[in-house]
């Protein structure tokens, strides 16, 4: 038996394949945003008779500058539209990562090849889904696939039963601190073990939406029946699932212990900078902004987690809370629960679907030496804002409380 990955780009590319082998691979789904896409269009132009290989195979999401807030982003939005009307493209305003989940454009054993680094979500699903530039999506639109070399495999596995407070997030964050930014270069992670198949595939998407923070190709969660039953209900019931046999070769086996492992927190200014949060709680780090949301932790639960939390308590003084469910769905859900109102009610500002305040452009930017602590995936130097001002990546509950507490604290303090 092979890695789950060397399966599925062996079906494929219809012959047996081997991680260092290069491949001709037809490609499932693909998409590109408000951002990757029109450059993308402009290259796609310069192919005779241009048009795309399926329509229906091909997304087109408004979600990192929408609404516009300039004039530029505005003319972006306009370039998109304009290509998804001229081909028959689906075209949402929602965050990219979740709602291709969420509306069944994706499913267990696909080949997804999208013009976003953090494409590596959908592999969740137990599908091979991975992020390049705009000039090869232009290729894929066009022609309907893409070359890949095969990835080895690094395979972490977490054992043990996690604790009351620690989420998906912290898991990711625990495996990232370990392996390094560098520590999975074009590798697949393949993630396993007991804590991983008590997860929700809410969870489970957190889990390889931040694979490419460790340098991996894609992220890849062992199929199982939490896996087809969500299948079934968005994708439909004729899908194939892989999971590496026991013979298979990895190039990299992590182990991560998940009894007695806290929340974590990834200090500035790396995802890699792991540390409990007992450890940034005594240091009394104070913050100018707290974030829920973005491809990572947008979804029900995490907008469930945050609302239990902040459930008759209010945002601190001097403090800015943003919530932005990831897609309409959620938004709906969110008001449907209660969630919405209790939000509100702590004083939290509630943002439309989309990317939210993730990556300092559109809405949340920091200012000068201001702190956030944010369920996004990224906390480089810049990411949010000012390049003065710092950013600590931790889960919904932690993000939640420290926006009640003023300062970066565990769950417990005040819940």
């Amino acid at each position: 038996m092979t890695t789950i990955s060397e399966q599925i780009l062996s079906e494929a590319a219809g012959e047996p394949v081997s991680a260092g082998d290069i491949v001709r691979a037809p490609v499932d789904f693909t998409f590109g945003n408000d951002i990757s896409l029109p450059p993308a269009i402009e290259e796609f132009q310069r192919f005779d008779d241009a048009d795309v290989f399926d329509g229906n195979s091909v997304g087109v999401f408004l979600d990192h500058l929408y609404p516009a807030h300039t004039e530029h982003a505005a003319e972006l939005h306009e370039s998109c539209r304009a290509f998804a009307e001229a081909h028959d493209c689906i075209l949402r305003a929602e965050q990219e990562h979740a709602v291709v989940a969420e509306e069944g454009f994706v499913g267990p054993g696909d080949v997804m090849v999208a013009s976003d680094s953090h494409t590596c979500t959908a592999g969740a699903l137990g599908a091979f889904a991975t992020g390049v530039g705009s000039t090869d999506l232009a290729f894929i639109l066009a022609t309907g696939w893409a070359w890949l070399r095969v990835p080895e495999t690094t395979h972490v596995e977490f054992t043990g039963t996690p604790g009351e407070w620690v989420e998906a997030k912290d898991l990711t964050l625990a495996a990232i601190g370990e392996l390094g930014v560098d520590g999975a270069i074009y590798h697949a992670l393949e993630f396993s073990g007991e804590a991983v198949r008590s997860l929700s595939m809410d969870e489970r998407f957190t889990l390889t939406n931040m694979a490419i923070e460790a340098g991996a190709k894609t992220g890849i969660v062992e199929p199982d029946e939490v896996t087809e039953a969500y299948a079934r209900e968005h994708y439909g019931e004729e899908f194939e699932t892989y999971v590496s046999g026991e013979d298979a070769t990895f190039a990299n086996e992590v182990t991560v212990d998940c009894d007695g492992l806290e929340p974590q927190v990834a200090v500035p200014s790396s995802p890699a900078n792991n540390v409990d949060v007992s450890d940034v709680q005594a240091e009394g780090i104070e913050i100018d902004q707290a974030v829920v949301g973005s491809c990572t932790n947008g979804r029900a639960s995490d907008l469930r987690r945050a609302a239990e939390i902040l459930e008759g308590r209010s945002v601190a003084d001097g403090v800015r809370l943003i919530v932005t469910p990831a897609t309409e769905r959620i938004q709906s859900r969110s008001l449907d629960e209660g969630w919405t109102e209790t939000f509100l009610d702590a004083g939290a500002v509630m943002e439309n679907p989309g990317c939210g305040a993730c990556f300092g452009q559109r809405t949340g930017i920091l200012g000068p030496d201001e702190v956030a602590v944010s369920t996004t995936n990224r906390n480089f130097t810049g990411r949010m804002g000012d390049p003065s001002s710092e950013v600590y990546l931790a889960s919904p509950s932690v993000a939640a409380a420290s926006a009640v507490a003023g300062r970066i604290v565990h769950p417990e303090e005040v819940a």
